[in-house]
Formats: C-alpha cells, structure tokens, sequence
C-alpha cells in the first residue's frame, strides 16, 4: 500500500503502469523477462507459432546473456532503476492526491503484477480504478498492451471495479513544464538539443499507431517551452529491435556527427518517465561512448522526470481530472 494517510472508506483507486524490468541482472531473469516481453503479440506482431520456436530456441539464449551484462552496469543496490523510481513516483503521487485515493503500482512485464495492483485495489474496497500509465505518447506496444491486460485482469475479478483511462499526456502542459525544467537544470551553453524518442517499427505508425504524431507533439510543445529555434533541436529514435524498418532519424546516426559540430549536445528522452536501461545504459554510457570514439563533443544527458516534485504534482492533476 502506497497511501500517505489513512485510506477513506471509499477510496479511489489509481494503478500506476510502468513497463518492467528482470527482477536480477543475470541471464535466468532476463530469460523469463524477456520472453513475456517479446512473448506479447502486441509487441512482437509475427505468426505466434513460429515466433515462439524463434524466441525460445534463438533470440532468448542470444539475448538474454548480452541484456543482462548491460543491466549490471546500471543496476543500483536497491534494484533496478526503472523498479526503484518508479515506488518513488507512486509513493509521491499517493502522498500529493491524499486520502482520497489508493495509489498501487504494478508492472506490465515483471513484478509488480498488474493483477497484483487491481487486487489490491479491489480488497481495499476501490469500485473505481483510475488507470494512469507511464507512458505520455499512446501506442499499441505500451498503452494498448497495458490496457488489454486490465481489461483482462478485470473480467477475473469480482466485485469488478469500474475502468478510467487517464488520456494520453503527450502535450499536457504540466508534463512538458516538468521536462522543460529538467532539462534547463541539465546544464546551460548547450549547442544543440536532442530529443530521443524509444522508437517503433514504420509498419505499426502505417496501420494506424498514433505515436509517431504524438512524439512529434511532445518535441514541438518542449522546444517552444525551452525557446528553442527551429534549428537548435533534433526529433530522433532509439532502441530498435529486430531487421524491419523502424521510426527515423536513429540517434546512433546523427548524435555522434553533431556532438563534433555543436561540441556540446544535450540529450532528452521525453518518452521515458522513469531511467531505465534504455536512458541509463543506451544514451548515458553506449551513445556517449560512441560520440566519444567518433570525433569528440559534449554529450548532457538530462534526467527523466523519475519523482520530481514538478512531475508529481503535474501528474496528479492529470489524474484528478478523471476523477
């Protein structure tokens, strides 16, 4: 329980959602992290059949051994990052919402469960669930695959609470102020802004994903936060997986040739709300390596929000608004 005070008798509930994490840095808990991961049709969009026979007999004992030797380099003695600030964030937003509400956070992937969450919820006495997500930007792959599996999980239980879905936030002034300040406390004389998104295969945003749109909203709403130029900022992906075409430009492309030119660049990763693997160890350690070995330059990564008092407070208004 995430309450600050002691809970109403009719408190209203709220699920904080994140992605997940291994619950070890080793290959075993990658193993099985990993594989409900890429196991979600919703992630990996290929004959089920074949794609399991890949998975289980390639890609995990491949995979696996590789992810978690990049995990260690990042995890904390309290666990890892993504875990860790994401109780912070939850406990934060229970103590700014008050009594009210009963704030539990699960995962998608991993522990926390979100069957564990709505559980909790519903023996707390919650007939209302507020579902509220880590992610700004709405896609198939995050929001949607989280919201079939509440939907799931709550055709299960009974008494069966009634379902609100906090909006997408990707423009939402509160969140893009947060960042804003972030990323003005990252550092000042910077020569050129980078803001990186986790990217996602081109065939989903041509079947309809509205995602792409709403990460170029959230750069545009950022740079005009920060008063950038057109020019003195860069949209750009990360993270990609497998051999199709994924979102562009790449920032493995682009930042190392513009750290040489601009000698001070500062990185933003608006899509994360919490440091993870991907902040953390992809842009903070392996980008900043290869900007390094490829001419030089500055790169500033700025912090995700993570339990930022600005966050939190903007994120419990996004939630008081569905209430």
């Amino acid at each position: 329980m995430l309450d600050s005070r002691a809970a109403t008798s009719t408190p209203l509930g709220v699920l904080y959602v994140n992605l997940g994490s291994p619950a070890a840095p080793t290959p075993a808990a990658l193993r099985v992290f990993l594989d409900e991961f890429l196991g979600d049709p919703l992630v990996v969009d290929l004959n089920r059949a074949l794609w399991f026979v890949i998975r289980r007999l390639i890609v995990l004992p491949l995979r696996a051994p590789k992810s978690a030797a990049l995990y260690r380099n990042i995890w904390t003695p309290e666990g890892s990052p993504l875990i860790v600030y994401s109780r912070r964030f939850a406990a934060g937003l229970a103590q700014e919402l008050g009594p009210r509400y009963r704030v539990e956070l699960a995962m998608r992937y991993g522990s926390p469960s979100i069957a564990a969450g709505l559980a909790a919820l519903v023996r707390a006495g919650c007939t209302r669930v507020l579902l509220f997500t880590a992610f700004p930007q709405q896609s198939r792959a995050t929001t949607g695959t989280v919201e079939r599996e509440v939907e799931r999980v709550l055709a299960e239980l009974m008494p069966r609470p009634e379902l609100v879905r906090v909006p997408p936030y990707f423009d939402d002034a509160g969140y893009v102020a947060a960042l804003a300040a972030g990323v003005r406390a990252a550092g000042a004389d910077v020569g050129h802004h980078v803001f990186s998104f986790h990217g996602l295969p081109v065939s989903l945003i041509e079947a309809g994903d509205p995602y792409r749109d709403h990460c170029e909203a959230t750069a545009k709403a950022l740079a005009r936060a920060l008063g950038l130029a057109r020019d003195a900022w860069t949209l750009g992906y990360q993270s990609r997986f497998g051999r199709e075409r994924w979102l562009e430009p790449d920032v493995t492309t682009f930042v190392p040739q513009l750290a040489a030119a601009k000698k001070r660049v500062l990185l933003c990763a608006p899509s994360f709300t919490a440091d993870c693997l991907e902040t953390l160890e992809e842009l903070g350690l392996r980008l900043a390596e290869q900007v390094h070995a490829e001419g030089g330059g500055q790169l500033v990564l700025a912090a995700c929000l993570n339990d930022d008092p600005a966050w939190v407070r903007a994120a419990a208004e996004l939630v008081r608004r569905q209430s």
